[in-house]
């Protein structure tokens, strides 16, 4: 069983404006250093509290890679958070799993003409290797059951769900796109199409 190790105040957001409380956990099952985000004490304060599990992207979240869309997802929910409360479960998951330099490979065969899936088959890995088991010790640790999931990803639903986390409602993303022959318009359609991510293909195919 998971718990709190420590938590602690800090700025966050592209400005570094945002106040949040930032967790770190003992008793997890991967050995990862999977952390929370939490935005106006929504774990005590809120019945029922947004929630994202963010699978950490060094790429986009960091370096802004035109090839996905994490970054803006994870400023996007940042910016929610601060508004409305909630808690950003981030989690050391680089490439569905894969890690960093077998992304990077998979990158090598996207632009050969691969996408991001047929990428990691080719490389001898499954669509998607996450395991979502210590994003639900992180939440029980927290002491929620009942949450609000900010989410386009239906196996991360699933895997509340069938873990005995209720989830009231699901709130999804925008898609964000990004124009140009080096954007992420095929990147979003694919996990469309092949992961079944629930993103407005209309909105898919309008450049921002």
């Amino acid at each position: 069983m998971a718990e709190v190790r420590a938590r602690v105040e800090l700025n966050v957001g592209q400005r570094s404006h945002i106040p949040a409380e930032i967790v770190s956990f003992e008793g997890l099952k991967d050995g990862e250093e999977h952390v929370a985000l939490v935005f106006n004490n929504a774990d005590t304060q809120q019945e029922i509290p947004l929630i994202r599990m963010h699978s950490e992207c060094l790429t986009g979240d960091v370096f802004h890679s035109s090839r996905c869309d994490c970054g803006e997802q994870l400023n996007e929910c940042i910016e929610e958070m601060h508004q409305s409360g909630g808690v950003l479960l981030y989690l050391r998951q680089e490439g569905r799993g894969i890690g960093l330099y077998n992304k990077i490979d998979a990158y090598v065969l996207q632009s050969q003409g691969m996408n991001t899936y047929e990428a990691n088959n080719h490389l001898g890995f499954d669509d998607d290797l996450r395991d979502f088991s210590d994003a639900v010790l992180m939440l029980k640790a927290l002491g929620l059951d009942h949450v609000k999931l900010m989410t386009n990803n239906p196996r991360k639903l699933n895997a509340l769900r069938n873990a005995g986390i209720e989830v009231e409602s699901v709130v999804g993303t925008q898609a964000h796109v990004k124009a140009g022959d080096s954007g992420n318009r095929n990147y979003l359609e694919t996990k469309v199409k092949h992961g079944s991510h629930m993103l407005d293909m209309d909105e898919i195919k309008k450049p921002k």
